[in-house]
């Protein structure tokens, strides 16, 4: 197999729940040695977390999070594990953590700290509202960013109560752009030969996704409000009632419009003034889909979806996930594996949601267990003359 692109690159997983190890995986993915430095005896919280398991004792939040992952068990509170993290900087590359500000200076790990140890350590912190601000001690949960970047006051259906994004767009929002900092600073290591330091945040993660709800509010000067499954920039784009149930609709375009409309047998509307283009076709959404609705009544979803396709007209049925990953599009795509485990035997996870031709990822290592790989980290330290022996063995 080709080396895989992050090969020979050392990151050290500080952290817990889902944006950074969310992050960390991904890079182990890529080839990067990832180590998971956890809390002994209680390891990463996730490992306790959701109420069911599989076989062991980890959850299956924890195992779907921390593949191609070491485990090493250190009290960071204590003097001689502080020196085997030390040890462990001199070796890295990377280092990712999400404690609330100030833990990591409290700890002796502070970028300051670090950087002192290893110039060219690049260490990205993951916290919940930026490392300033008069928000940056509030806690930090991806519920909590979502309410209070205006995700939460713009999702779900008028008039009804807040509804979360039933996926966690802020806290793996956070690992996604935490991942685009370091790969940056990685490059640009290779030219200042300096690391530096990344200063993520699940608050500006998902502002940072909030691209055209921002759009809406900059541009009407109204804050955006919640629209159920249409669309703030492309009307008709949404789920719409056939006879026997949801699907749906994208007719993004003027051309793709015209074409829905001769599917549809309602070319008379391509003359209504009200829909003349899209810009007024989102204007008054609420009498267009008032119009199309009977005409959806009289027939069945899967009659809508093959008419539609057959002319070039994108709509879908709308699946729930134990159907979309049976999907034969999702299994030709490889989106779910079987992961190799010492306690569980093997576990189903998503696949790499990326390909990469030349270097294609596979599972090197299964989720580690609590402090798996702790002897073994410590004697390679030893033997590459980051450690000093008798720092491990006091």
């Amino acid at each position: 197999m080709a080396t895989l692109p992050l090969a020979g690159i050392r990151v050290l997983d500080i952290s817990q729940v889902m944006a950074g190890p969310f992050c960390c995986m991904l890079l182990g993915d890529m080839g990067a040695d990832v180590i998971k430095i956890e809390p002994p005896k209680t390891g990463d919280s996730t490992r306790h977390s959701m109420g069911f398991r599989l076989k062991g004792e980890d959850s299956p939040g924890f195992l779907a999070l921390n593949r191609n992952k070491r485990s090493i068990a250190l009290n960071l509170k204590d003097e001689k594990d502080r020196a085997v993290l030390y040890a462990l900087v001199r070796s890295a590359d990377v280092l990712v953590e999400n404690a609330r500000p100030g833990v990591a200076a409290r700890l002796g790990i502070s970028y300051d700290i670090l950087s002192g140890i290893n110039p060219r350590l690049i260490y990205a912190s993951i916290s919940g509202f930026g490392q300033t601000g008069p928000w940056s001690q509030r806690p930090g949960f991806d519920l909590i960013a979502q309410a209070m970047s205006g995700v939460l006051s713009a999702n779900g259906f008028p008039g009804m109560e807040p509804a979360k994004n039933s996926i966690a767009v802020a806290d793996l929002g956070a690992g996604l752009f935490s991942i685009y900092g370091i790969l940056s600073a990685l490059i640009g290591r290779e030219k200042s030969g300096k690391g530096q330091y990344i200063d993520a945040s699940l608050l500006e993660a998902a502002l940072g996704l909030s691209v055209w709800e921002t759009a809406e509010l900059w541009g009407t000067g109204r804050a955006p409000t919640p629209i159920g499954s249409a669309n703030r920039m492309s009307a008709p784009y949404q789920a719409v009632l056939a006879s026997d149930g949801y699907f749906v609709i994208g007719a993004a375009n003027q051309g793709l419009w015209l074409t829905f409309l001769q599917v549809l047998g309602r070319p008379e509307l391509q003359d209504d003034p009200r829909y003349s283009s899209n810009a007024v076709r989102v204007t008054n959404l609420g009498a267009l889909m008032a119009d199309l609705a009977p005409t959806f009544l009289t027939r069945t979803r899967q009659e809508w979806i093959d008419a539609l396709l057959a002319a070039g007209v994108p709509a879908a049925p709308i699946l729930d996930y134990g159907e979309a990953v049976a999907s034969e599009q999702a299994v030709a795509r490889e989106m779910v594996m079987q992961v190799p485990h010492p306690v569980e035997g093997s576990f189903k996870a998503l696949g790499f949601p990326v390909k990469m031709r030349g270097t294609p990822q596979e599972v090197r290592l299964p989720p580690p267990l609590l402090d798996e790989h702790g002897d073994a980290i410590r004697s390679e330290l030893i033997e590459q003359g980051f450690l000093a022996p008798e720092a491990e063995s006091a």
